[in-house]
């Protein structure tokens, strides 16, 4: 019998011809005997509907062309659902695709999502909502609202946005951490959520993170003067400082003085004054090299 596969994508992401990633992923699908299924996105009742064609098709694996938000989408409509989710990066953040070390062509991609090993990775509820990889309120939260609003996309967009952020930074804020049974008090200008090492840019932000061992880190930049931030930008993070604290744990709330930024996974929320954390263990079975 011929293993079907379904492939979820999502038609407005990133910057890549979808039309062309369609035919290239029927062309390699039926080459290794298999038959493929697509669903593109509409943003009307998408987990409904990609459920049910789960349940129409019993595929083999499930492919998802997007970013980080396509695919926390797919892993929520799937979530009691067995099967092996592959990773093929089409989106504007594709983070989750930097942490799993994804190689750079389709085909390479196409080849680790239908035959590859897989693993149990994590995942974080942040207020309800979920996060693959990485969240953080402060200065980096303020650099995505304003490359959101931004026109200039990619690298350089980033790099502009990052200057501009840094000279309207805010004052610190005051937090308040409660995690392993501990109550820290400090003054930040960043705290990150992190389930991962690395942001979508490459930057290492959490050394010894690791996506399927039950735990999150939460990542408290005390000073971020440019010297720091230039550091963490090229992926330098000077993690013995005094600086830096890294806590780490499997559930924490942490409360701010005042209303602060705060993005998950490169999408800006809004401003929060209190964060509500827990994992979420071994939620999404996803293909790596």
């Amino acid at each position: 019998m011929k293993k079907n596969i379904l492939m979820v994508v999502n038609p407005i992401s990133g910057d890549i011809d979808k039309a062309e990633l369609i035919d290239t992923a029927k062309l390699y699908v039926e080459k290794e005997g298999m038959d493929l299924f697509v669903y593109e996105t509409t943003g009307q009742n998408d987990g409904v509907k990609i459920k049910k064609a789960v349940e129409k098709h019993a595929p083999y694996r499930v492919l998802i062309a997007g970013g980080d938000g396509t695919i926390k989408m797919v892993a929520d409509a799937l979530q009691d659902i067995d099967v092996v989710m592959g990773i093929l990066p089409a989106g504007s953040a594709n983070g989750l695709s930097v942490d799993l070390n994804l190689p750079s062509t389709l085909e390479e991609n196409l080849a680790i999502a239908l035959h590859h090993n897989y693993m149990e990775m994590d995942m974080v509820a942040i207020n309800n909502m979920k996060s693959l990889h990485l969240s953080d309120l402060g200065l980096n939260a303020q650099l995505v609202k304003n490359y959101e609003n931004g026109s200039t996309r990619g690298m350089m967009g980033y790099a502009l946005q990052a200057i501009t952020t840094l000279s309207e930074q805010e004052e610190p804020f005051a937090a308040t951490i409660i995690a392993n049974n501990t109550t820290v008090e400090t003054v930040a200008r960043m705290i990150v959520i992190a389930n991962s090492q690395k942001y979508g840019t490459g930057v290492t932000i959490n050394p010894n993170g690791k996506m399927n061992d039950g735990k999150f880190e939460i990542v408290i930049l005390k000073n971020l003067d440019l010297i720091v931030f230039a550091k963490i930008i090229s992926g330098n993070i000077p993690v013995d400082s005094e600086d830096v604290e890294i806590i780490s744990t499997d559930k924490a709330t942490i409360t701010t003085g005042f209303p602060v930024s705060f993005q998950i996974d490169g999408e800006y929320i809004g401003t929060e004054t209190k964060l509500d954390i827990h994992i979420l263990h071994k939620q999404m079975k996803v293909a790596i090299p």
